[in-house]
């Protein structure tokens, strides 16, 4: 049994057994690391109050911001031309060649916070931090780097190590510091600590890739980098306009009092995506494998991905509204209490991103970055102009359905794109799912109404939708049960 456990979970054996192995990997790393990050970000917050809370939430969506641009594809597209070739010799020189070219961006990346980011904002509390955040957004950016030649290798067991004590050392030094001075300077200056760690364990870790650095810089990859990358630079920066401008936006037509509600809530939802995420990050060196070649065997996995992403979200975002008010109240306090309403309206999105990080990696796998470009565009620019609109008028509810309505409009365009190169059946695997929800939803109001505790009543609503699955004989349960016993 042991040696069975342990090659499941650190071996690639079969095409099946390997991605589920990363699933559960990329799982205890993302789960687990962001956690341990909530632990530090709750305190933090309680501690901070919503003011200074939102003066540092402002400050790590302006490195956010700024770190779309500076990835400009590269990380994906060095996962893809990584597993696409088997020869040592090629792939130092897709990492060789990557790398530099990520290093004369965040070089850019780090002069344009220094620079131009006192320029980008009017709160005079996120200026006096843009030093620091400056080394946040160089440490993270070369981390994320390590780990875009990890995912690459399919060792994703690295990566959950290095993501948990990047974030262990956030906690730490963020408790100490906060301890220390309960200012939004001395967090700022520990999560820069916590950061570096993780990117020095990082680098020693892949310090064996990295070999012949810039020996192995190639002219000819850096060409196709660049050809590749930018519908995908382009996509990516428009894709955050659908989802970090928000803060900037609010930050700008608000006040930071404003901002910390916001982010609040926002944090929340952001915790939930890393599921989607984990599956998507698993799956694109399979894709890649598949696309053009094997398009049932890639129709079959998305027939089981998709679906498997909606029996997650839709239980997660019917309760989560249900129970909206007591969440805030409870894990940030009541002084937060006035972002419940965007924190209902942004669990929506989880219905429509759950999904749509395993299609747009699809996307990606068949070619159609400029496809991927048009539907970020529609999201972001749409999400722009409605947040002008909405946010003077309604605050903070009216950023929420801003990124909501965004979300619908560019996810249908997306869908469409897909359906070009594949066309899934996902409808037909969804009615047990959202049976087993609307009995869960009962029992959840019921726990309310006789005054529960939300850890109560949560609980109560897992076991109840569990069981109706098991019930109902829902089909995604014996594959989860198949992949389990690879």
């Amino acid at each position: 049994m042991f040696y069975k456990i342990k090659s499941f979970l650190f071996d690639n054996a079969t095409m099946r057994q390997t991605v589920a192995k990363n699933v559960f990997w990329l799982s205890v790393s993302n789960f687990g690391g962001r956690f341990l990050r909530a632990a530090i970000i709750i305190y933090g917050a309680r501690v901070l109050g919503t003011t200074e809370w939102g003066i540092f939430s402002y400050a790590i969506s302006l490195v956010t911001f700024i770190t779309v641009f500076v990835d400009a594809g590269v990380s994906q597209i060095l996962v893809r031309e990584f597993s696409k070739t088997p020869d040592p010799i090629s792939q130092r020189q897709v990492i060789s060649t990557s790398f530099l070219l990520k290093g004369a961006l965040i070089l850019i990346g780090v002069l344009g916070i220094v620079w131009l980011g006192p320029f980008l904002t009017s709160i005079e509390g996120v200026k006096a931090l843009l030093p620091i955040v400056a080394f946040i957004f160089a440490f993270d950016n070369v981390r994320e780097f390590g780990f875009s030649i990890v995912r690459a290798s399919e060792k994703m067991q690295w990566e959950a190590g290095l993501y948990l004590l990047t974030n262990l050392a956030i906690v730490v030094f963020g408790f100490v510091f906060l301890r220390l001075s309960a200012t939004v300077g001395a967090f700022t200056f520990a999560y820069a600590l916590g950061t570096a760690v993780g990117m020095i364990a990082t680098l020693y870790a892949v310090r064996k890739k990295l070999m012949g650095l810039f020996s192995n810089f190639k002219f000819a990859i850096l060409r196709s980098i660049l050809s590749s990358g930018w519908p995908l630079a382009i996509s990516a920066v428009l894709g955050m306009l659908m989802i970090n401008t928000d803060i900037l936006l609010i930050g700008f037509f608000q006040s930071a009092h404003d901002v910390g509600l916001y982010s609040a809530a926002q944090r929340i939802v952001q915790l939930l995506y890393i599921l989607p995420a984990v599956i998507n990050v698993s799956l694109l060196p399979s894709f890649s494998r598949l696309a053009h070649k094997e398009d049932e065997k890639l129709q079959r996995i998305l027939e089981l991905t998709v679906p498997f992403t909606f029996l997650i979200a839709i239980p997660i975002a019917v309760g989560g509204i249900l129970l909206g008010g007591q969440i805030i109240e409870f894990i940030f306090g009541n002084s937060y209490l006035d972002g419940t309403s965007s924190f209902q309206i942004l669990l929506l999105t989880i219905l429509i991103d759950f999904p749509v990080a395993i299609l747009t990696n699809v996307a990606f796998a068949y070619g159609k970055q400029k496809s991927l470009m048009i539907y970020s565009g529609i999201g972001g620019l749409s999400n722009i102009i409605l947040d002008l609109i909405l946010i003077p008028r309604f605050g903070i509810v009216g950023s929420a359905w801003a990124t909501l309505f965004a979300q619908v409009l560019s996810v249908a365009y997306l869908w469409r794109v897909i359906r070009s190169v594949s066309r899934p059946k996902v409808l037909p695997h969804l009615k047990k799912i959202i049976v087993s929800t609307g009995i869960m939803a009962v029992v959840v109001i019921l726990a309310t109404l006789t005054g529960a505790h939300v850890i109560t009543a949560t609980l109560a609503g897992i076991v109840v939708y569990t069981g109706m699955l098991f019930l109902f004989k829902e089909p995604l349960l014996k594959e989860i049960k198949s992949i389990s016993a690879v």
